[in-house]
């Protein structure tokens, strides 16, 4: 089984190579699920209905979220009501929507997704670890593949993780500080680990907004809204191979299209 996981999705030009890419990359590289992390999709801060639904048209099977999940309230319904979208598992139980789900190939393999935050420079959170046993404690042993992302801004606690973690799901990748890692490999006990995916949207920019605002308040102190950048859009993913049987990763690979690269896979597809 090969699953295709995008890093965090920012603003308009993150949703439109999304939408230019992924039905095609899915074709050209065989991918069977395709996750993404879209907290960032509307306006660089949080998701909205609409953006749900054109993910979901562009062929993403599974969207999760982060600290800004429920930063437009119009989601809410969509959280609570929709089972391909995922809140961090280790909000309150009384959070909208849920943490984990279950989701189906095209040939009816079966993949558990599971959301999780960190605490660490993070916002208060439950305890991630406990609530990863939790979860895995309820999964069916037919559901062998177990993909997590982990959504956290220190490399330590996403070490720690997958540590935990090891051997008893096929991945563990991390989101949250939009630059991505170089330490993707496999642990000893099967699982597929990496720090950070990066940022899907525009890199001519600071974490995907404007050089421009971000400059003049870090050297005037100045107040300006971070407005999305436009240029240079790219996508940071990141392909892992699973034994379907197991659910021991076999292989891990990055992967960044600029928007050269997509405009040939379009052409190719």
């Amino acid at each position: 089984m090969r699953i295709f996981f995008i890093g965090d999705i920012v603003g308009k030009p993150g949703v439109e190579i999304v939408q230019q890419v992924v039905p095609a990359l899915r074709r050209n590289e065989s991918i069977d699920v395709v996750i993404a992390n879209g907290e960032n999709a509307e306006s660089g801060s949080g998701i909205t209905p609409s953006i749900y639904r054109k993910l979901k048209d562009a062929e993403v099977d599974c969207i999760t979220l982060g600290d800004h999940a429920f930063r437009k309230r119009d989601i809410i319904d969509t959280l609570d009501s929709k089972k391909d979208i995922l809140r961090p598992a280790n909000f309150p139980t009384e959070a909208p929507g849920q943490g984990f789900t279950i989701i189906k190939t095209g040939t009816g393999a079966k993949v558990a997704v599971i959301n999780l935050i960190g605490r660490v420079f993070m916002k208060p959170a439950d305890c991630p670890f406990h609530e990863a046993d939790r979860i895995l404690s309820e999964i069916p042993d037919d559901v062998p593949v177990r993909f997590v992302d982990f959504h956290a801004e220190a490399t330590s606690d996403k070490q720690l993780m997958g540590h935990h973690l090891d051997g008893r799901v096929s991945a563990v990748v991390g989101t949250h500080t939009h630059v991505p890692t170089a330490d993707e490999h496999i642990k000893p006990g099967g699982t597929a680990f990496l720090c950070d995916v990066g940022m899907t949207g525009p890199h001519d920019s600071i974490l995907g907004r404007s050089k421009e605002c971000v400059f003049e308040t870090t050297y005037s102190f100045r107040p300006r809204t971070f407005h999305v950048a436009k240029k240079d859009s790219r996508i940071s993913g990141v392909l892992i191979d699973v034994d379907r049987k197991t659910g021991k990763a076999q292989s891990i690979r990055r992967i960044t299209i600029d928007e050269k690269q997509a405009d040939l896979l379009e052409d190719m597809d």
